[in-house]
């Protein structure tokens, strides 16, 4: 059970049996876990490396272990797996964004050698008049980020017979919405029939891009959610949609199912005061934190001046320092 920390099943039995008897010698710990000597001292070393276990003061001959207090051991290794996620969720962001700069980089004329081209629809009905086709040709599944927050009751309305249709003939259905959906009942009414349906959704802090994945085959990116005269880039070469599906299933181990919203408990964070605060250390201004969180800027503002005085900063980088010291940030802190 404590394999998520770090501690493999081996080591674990080795850790509680320690726990129970600590005052027993390592020759009896070994003969009460059944283990061989290599498992047995194999175990003792990865204690010792996580701090768990060091050796005991003045035992003289008899080799023995002094368990670590586990309410602060443990905690130590809680601290550490945060680290570790909060690096990982770092570099993600990063490569979710390296990818959304690739694509709205690309001319309309570049193509992967041996691959279809990345044909950009120039123009909002260009773009109406794909989709239209893409759900007509659906089979199997189809993926998607729902930027924007709150969605309009026109699009809500237009968009139901569609997905009624998709999700009655079989087509599987997983959608991304912003959490800040929470505060608009329309809107959560909307998602609740799909799920009803058969549909999953689940809510992330935030995205940075309008993004629809069809039959492992198919991509629509949007180049910007706040102008869609942009139109879209439509990616059908076999290593671009597959980097775009491992993007969308990492955000949607992240995301959370769909449910209440969410509520912390004291001096902690929801997870879109931490998805700000984290893109306030890496520079963003309220209006790209409100375009990723889909909220309004105003609505961004006042939560970054909330951070701002549950942290007792003074400053946005000021901010993001205390962030770091208090773990809400990985160990190097803002970026300049």
């Amino acid at each position: 059970m404590l394999d998520p920390l770090g501690l493999d099943a081996t080591a674990e039995i080795v850790y509680r049996a320690l726990l129970a008897q600590p005052y027993a010698s390592l020759a009896e710990h070994r003969a009460r876990t059944g283990l061989t000597h290599n498992q047995f001292d194999a175990a003792l070393a990865e204690l010792l490396h996580l701090s768990l276990v060091r050796p005991a003061a003045g035992t003289g001959g008899e080799q023995r272990l002094h368990v670590v207090d586990p309410r602060l051991g443990l905690e130590m290794l809680l601290t550490r797996r945060r680290a570790l996620l909060a690096a990982e969720q770092q570099r993600l962001a990063d490569g979710e964004a390296a990818v959304a700069e690739l694509l709205c980089g690309l001319p309309a004329s570049h193509s992967a050698t041996g691959e279809p081209p990345v044909v950009h629809l120039d123009g909002v009905d260009h773009v109406r008049d794909y989709l239209a086709r893409l759900h007509e040709e659906v089979e199997e599944e189809i993926l998607t980020f729902a930027t924007g927050g709150a969605q309009t009751a026109e699009n809500m309305h237009a968009s139901r017979p569609l997905n009624q249709e998709l999700l009655e003939r079989g087509v599987r259905m997983r959608t991304v919405y912003l959490d800040s959906i929470h505060n608009h009942p329309p809107t959560v009414a909307h998602v609740n029939w799909l799920a009803s349906l058969g549909a999953g959704i689940r809510t992330a802090p935030s995205l940075s891009t309008r993004m629809i994945i069809t039959d492992h085959r198919l991509a629509l990116v949007a180049l910007d959610d706040q102008d869609s005269s942009l139109g879209a880039l439509v990616v059908s070469g076999p290593g671009l949609i597959a980097a775009l599906e491992a993007l969308f299933e990492n955000v949607w181990a992240d995301a959370e199912p769909l449910g209440p919203s969410e509520k912390p408990a004291d001096h902690s964070l929801t997870r879109q005061q931490h998805e700000t605060l984290r893109l306030l250390a890496r520079g963003y201004t309220d209006e790209a934190i409100a375009k990723r969180l889909g909220v309004s800027p105003r609505t961004a503002r006042r939560i970054a001046t909330g951070l701002l005085g549950h942290l007792d900063a003074r400053s946005r980088f000021q901010a993001g320092v205390h962030a770091a010291q208090l773990g809400y940030l990985p160990a190097d802190g803002p970026r300049p």
